[in-house]
């Protein structure tokens, strides 16, 4: 589980706040410094895997977007880094955080945020899902490998799951799960070949 830090702060004072050499990874929850459990090694296995397939992806179509090495979502007092993030190079010149900070302050910047779960779950399925929302970020993924969601998010009996959350034109977004062998439907790359059985056997071989 992760340490709460007892003293609220702004965002601004949470990015310099922020140890550059330290070996913790720190989110900030409507103010409050929340100092994150180390990913297991499947769990950053995983999440390194997706963003290699994204990235072979971006490469293959020749189109203006990246995943970078670290990357900040702000949202009001909150920033979260997510386990893997596709930015759109063109949108980023108008997001003023970026070049200084590597921090995002506009949806559009994002063109697909990707999280991985572990013990914290329910802040995928609940808190961040409800600000990248807000934020207006176009697709959200949830890899739940472990079967760990709550059953009102994932089912029952509850098993591994790809949730795939893609804004409508109302501005909320839409869920389609995904299991097994089926292949991850995505607005942003419609012709990715995914599947969670493909994900999986990167810890299982």
């Amino acid at each position: 589980m992760f340490q709460s830090l007892p003293k609220q702060i702004t965002f601004d004072e949470f990015i310099v706040w922020y140890p550059e050499q330290s070996e913790h990874r720190y989110e900030l929850r409507n103010g409050d410094v929340v100092q994150m459990t180390k990913p297991t090694g499947k769990h950053s296995n995983l999440g390194g895997y997706i963003a290699l397939k994204l990235g072979n992806e971006i490469e293959r179509l020749q189109i203006p977007y990246f995943v970078p090495k670290d990357c900040v979502v702000k949202y009001r007092e909150s920033g979260y880094e997510p386990d893997a993030i596709v930015l759109d190079e063109q949108a980023l010149e108008d997001d003023p955080r970026w070049e200084k900070e590597s921090t995002i302050t506009q949806g559009k910047s994002a063109k697909l945020v990707i999280e991985v779960t572990s013990t914290n779950w329910s802040d995928d399925y609940a808190l961040k899902l409800e600000d990248y929302e807000a934020l207006g970020i176009q697709e959200y993924w949830i890899c739940d490998y472990l079967g760990l969601g709550g059953k009102r998010y994932i089912g029952s009996p509850k098993q591994p799951t790809f949730s795939v959350y893609q804004l409508n034109k109302e501005g909320e977004y839409e869920l389609r799960q995904f299991r097994g062998e089926q292949a991850i439907a995505s607005k942003v790359f419609p012709e990715l070949q995914l599947s969670l059985n493909q994900i999986l056997e990167r810890i299982n071989s």
